[in-house]
């Protein structure tokens, strides 16, 4: 998180340093919905990112205190995520953001329909 620190201009730039990305909300926005998933699970809801990439992202969450990885030592091995306090903190803005995007992709469909 140092990092962000470092480099971030302005609060707002180490925020969205922190949680940029493609798929780093949707994985908050699922695992607060869902409040524990195991690796699959999140591979099934994000249809759109590659296995490495979810790995990645998925590191890069638990690096920034954002989310937790809990592993069971038992055959076939079991992971499950969740949200840290820090994790879930960020949650009202993502719904925000998901209401502002419901209302902007409305608004986009109604523009396209007009003749």
């Amino acid at each position: 998180m140092k990092k962000y620190v470092n480099e971030a201009v302005c609060s707002v730039d180490y925020a969205f340093r922190r949680i940029g990305g493609k798929y780093k909300g949707r994985i908050l926005w699922y695992l607060n919905d869902q409040t524990i998933m195991r690796y699959g699970k999140l591979r099934k809801a994000l249809t759109d990112i590659t296995p490495k990439m979810l790995t990645q992202t998925l590191r890069e969450l638990e690096s920034d205190n954002l989310i937790n990885r809990r592993v069971y030592h038992e055959v076939p091995p079991k992971v499950e995520y969740s949200l840290t306090e820090t994790g879930a903190e960020l949650i009202p803005f993502i719904n925000y953001l998901r209401i502002w995007g419901d209302k902007q992709i409305e608004k986009e469909k109604m523009e396209s329909i007009k003749c």
